[in-house]
């Protein structure tokens, strides 16, 4: 996996016989595969990888229709069938989504080609098998999991480590708490409460959150996070954005999130990023996911940069540990 800025973690697989590869964002706050189309003319699909159904020996016809909104654009295409390969494991007869339109700017400048979604199948769109599904069918992973390791040590020329069937111990130290899945579909458990320098002050009652590796932020409802900054002491930058001097952070307050009755602490120097001038910006961003999904907390990459993640879905549960650089 690789890097960019640390806000998004990314890696290479391939679709097709021969293979056509891509650059996908693993993200396990969605279900779907999707690469752009060699039929799409969008300015987004120009400016990346294009999967030509007419150059692989082993593509199928699906035809069926699929869209999906992401938290910050939108796509439609139609879904095909072809070998893809991640990792070295080759996943035949997998559904994925040709994207035909991809409005708006946001995937124009993107690092990336594609969408690879590790989430459950009730919330993949068109219906399709996602990836992790087929290879647990199709017997190509040692056990029904997967893991993911972000690094956050820039000196470090690797992004991160994901891996499907296992996880790697040398990257976490003590053991792995596990925490239920409380609902299928994202990768989405209970918070206990959230305490800042060691006091309660969001989700007394507890709350719902999801272990999101698509999100590089921590997002939490809009009112949460706003009252979250002002307590941390910060001053707006834009919107939603809030800085301190860089030379102060080590004044500001431990967040610290219960779950399952462990103790999951961000330090100043984990939720804060250096911006412009000596400034540095917090991590989090105020985001009102509407019921009957949320409201919902968001562990993103400022969370799982801290603790490694196995996702475990032979026994429906999320793993975590401090992460090991």
């Amino acid at each position: 996996m690789s890097s960019i800025f640390q806000a998004e973690y990314y890696g290479e697989i391939s679709i097709g016989t021969p293979p056509q590869n891509f650059t996908v964002i693993f993200d396990t706050g969605s279900s779907n595969l999707w690469v752009p189309s060699g039929l799409c003319s969008g300015q987004a699909c120009k400016a990346h990888h294009r999967y030509n159904s007419s150059d692989s020996v082993t593509y199928q016809v699906d035809g069926g229709p699929f869209s999906i909104q992401y938290g910050t654009g939108s796509l439609a295409g139609i879904l095909g069938i072809d070998l893809v390969t991640v990792e070295g494991i080759a996943v035949s007869n997998q559904q994925f989504g040709e994207s035909m339109i991809e409005p708006g700017s946001t995937f124009v400048d993107a690092n990336f080609d594609g969408i690879l979604g590790l989430g459950y199948p009730t919330i993949a769109a068109g219906g399709a098998t996602p990836v992790f599904d087929n290879m647990m069918a199709q017997n190509l992973v040692e056990k029904p999991i997967f893991s993911v390791y972000l690094n956050r040590n820039p000196d470090y020329s690797s992004g991160g480590e994901l891996i499907f069937g296992g996880f790697d111990p040398s990257h976490f130290s003590g053991e792995l708490h596990w925490v239920p899945v409380t609902k299928q579909g994202y990768w989405q458990i209970l918070v206990d409460n959230i305490k800042v320098n060691g006091e309660v002050m969001f989700c007394s009652g507890g709350c719902q959150a999801i272990v999101d590796t698509g999100t590089s932020m921590l997002t939490g409802p809009t009112a949460d996070i706003t009252a979250l900054q002002q307590a941390l002491g910060a001053s707006p930058l834009d919107e939603g954005t809030y800085a301190v001097e860089c030379g102060s952070i080590n004044v500001l307050p431990d967040l610290t999130f219960t779950i399952n009755g462990a103790e999951f602490t961000l330090n100043p120097a984990a939720y804060m990023m250096e911006e412009s001038g000596g400034l540095c910006a917090r991590r989090f961003q105020g985001k009102d996911i509407p019921p009957p999904v949320g409201p919902l907390w968001i562990l993103g990459d400022v969370f799982i940069g801290q603790f490694y993640s196995v996702f475990d879905r032979g026994n429906n549960r999320v793993g975590l540990a401090k992460a090991v650089p």
